[in-house]
C-alpha cells in the first residue's frame, strides 16, 4: 500500500462511498491507495453513543467531546504502529493550497484527517492530538466531511499510479503559479462558438504557445494575486509572448471572455 488515509467522521458511510467511486475507486482496488473512514461515535462510553456536550462558558449549541475523538485516534494509531501525521479540517486552519496537496502528498504516506461537527472541536483535543488544521476557505460548513474529503482528493491524485501520467495534474491550474488554459472537445462548432484555428493545426509547438498565452491571461485577469507572483524568464521569446499578451490585455479589461 503506498498511501494510506484515515478519515475520523459521524458519517462514514456518505464519505466512504465518494472516496470509492471513479479514479481513486479504481486506485484502491488496485492497492495504490487506501481510504479508511472510522465512525466517532464507536468510541463513546454511554449507551446514547453521545459524542458532544454543551460548551463551558456557555453559549449556543454543543461541542464534540475530546474523549470519543481521542480513542477513535488513538485506535488508528495504534493500528499502524507508527506516529501519523493528523490534520483537523477547521475554519480555523491555513488555506488549503495546491502547494499544501503536494506536500501532504510527498512528506507523509499516512494522513488522518478530523472531522468537526457542532460548534466545534474540544480545543484539548487539537492540542493534544493535531499536527495542523486546514481549512477550504473563509467560509463555515455544518461539518468537515466535505473539506476532508476534497483534502483526501487532492492528495491522492498525485500519488503515482493513481492518474495515468503525471502530466493529468502538472498542467492543471495552481500546479506552477499559473490558471489552465481553456479546454476544447467535438464537435468543432457548438452553438456558433467555434474551437480555436490553432488548436485544429496540428502544429504542436503553437498550440504549447497558445496554452501558455492564455493560461497567463486567466491568471491576469481572474487571479491578480497569483499573477503578480509569476516571474518570467529573460529569453527572447518570452519577451515575444509578453509584448502580445499586452496588447490583448486591453480587450481582456473591456469584457472579453477569458
Amino acid at each position: 500500500m503506498r498511501y494510506w488515509i484515515d478519515i475520523m467522521t459521524l458519517f462514514p458511510d456518505t464519505v466512504g462511498d465518494m472516496m470509492n467511486e471513479s479514479i481513486l475507486g479504481r486506485a484502491q482496488d488496485r492497492g495504490i491507495i487506501r481510504v479508511e473512514t472510522h465512525q466517532i461515535r464507536d468510541y463513546t462510553k454511554n449507551k446514547q453513543c453521545q459524542v458532544d456536550d454543551y460548551p463551558y462558558g456557555g453559549g449556543r449549541g454543543c461541542v464534540m467531546q475530546a474523549q470519543p475523538l481521542y480513542d477513535c485516534w488513538r485506535f488508528i494509531r495504534k493500528a499502524h504502529r507508527e506516529p501519523v501525521h493528523t490534520v483537523f479540517l477547521s475554519p480555523c486552519g491555513k488555506t488549503f493550497t495546491q502547494a499544501d496537496a503536494r506536500r501532504l502528498a510527498s512528506d507523509y504516506d499516512k494522513l488522518i484527517l478530523v472531522c468537526g461537527h457542532y460548534e466545534g472541536v474540544d480545543q484539548r483535543f487539537i492540542d493534544e492530538c493535531v499536527d495542523e488544521e486546514i481549512s477550504l476557505g473563509d467560509f463555515v460548513l455544518t461539518g468537515g466531511e466535505i473539506p476532508a474529503m476534497a483534502v483526501a482528493d487532492a492528495v491522492c491524485r498525485l500519488i503515482p499510479g493513481v492518474l495515468p501520467d503525471p502530466e493529468c495534474f502538472q498542467e492543471e491550474s495552481h500546479w506552477d503559479g499559473l490558471l489552465e488554459y481553456p479546454q476544447y472537445s467535438r464537435p468543432e462548432i457548438w452553438q456558433g462558438r467555434q474551437v480555436p484555428p490553432v488548436l485544429l493545426s496540428g502544429d504542436h509547438a503553437k498550440i504549447a504557445r497558445w496554452r501558455r498565452k492564455q493560461s497567463i491571461l486567466r491568471t491576469r485577469a481572474r487571479r491578480p494575486d497569483m499573477y503578480e507572483k509569476l516571474r518570467f524568464q529573460d529569453t527572447k521569446q518570452e519577451r515575444k509572448l509578453l509584448a502580445e499578451i499586452e496588447e490583448e490585455w486591453e480587450e481582456i479589461k473591456h469584457g472579453s471572455e477569458i
